[in-house]
């Protein structure tokens, strides 16, 4: 099964930024299909390849930070070529 996750890691710290590069590199050397934008992260594949990726990378970012918020969303499907027709 294929699934889309937009993730949003939110260190609630000064000097946030090292926690957050970590994380996003880490997502991007996995091998899955990994887009950007300013707001939030998007991971894309399947089920358990990313569940797995997740749960050890979100573990290890919380261990990185002192307190912090990550927002994450899941859309069943491959959403990663969407474009809005309108």
């Amino acid at each position: 099964m294929k699934i889309s996750v937009e993730l949003t890691l939110t260190p609630l710290q000064d000097n946030y930024e090292p926690a957050i590069i970590h994380f996003i590199k880490k997502l991007r050397a996995s091998g899955l299909t990994v887009l950007e934008n300013p707001l939030s992260t998007q991971v894309y594949g399947d089920y358990d390849e990313v569940m797995g990726l997740l749960t050890s990378e979100i573990k290890e970012a919380f261990e990185l930070i002192e307190r912090g918020l990550l927002y994450m969303k899941l859309v069943k499907s491959d959403r990663h070529d969407y474009e809005p027709h309108f």
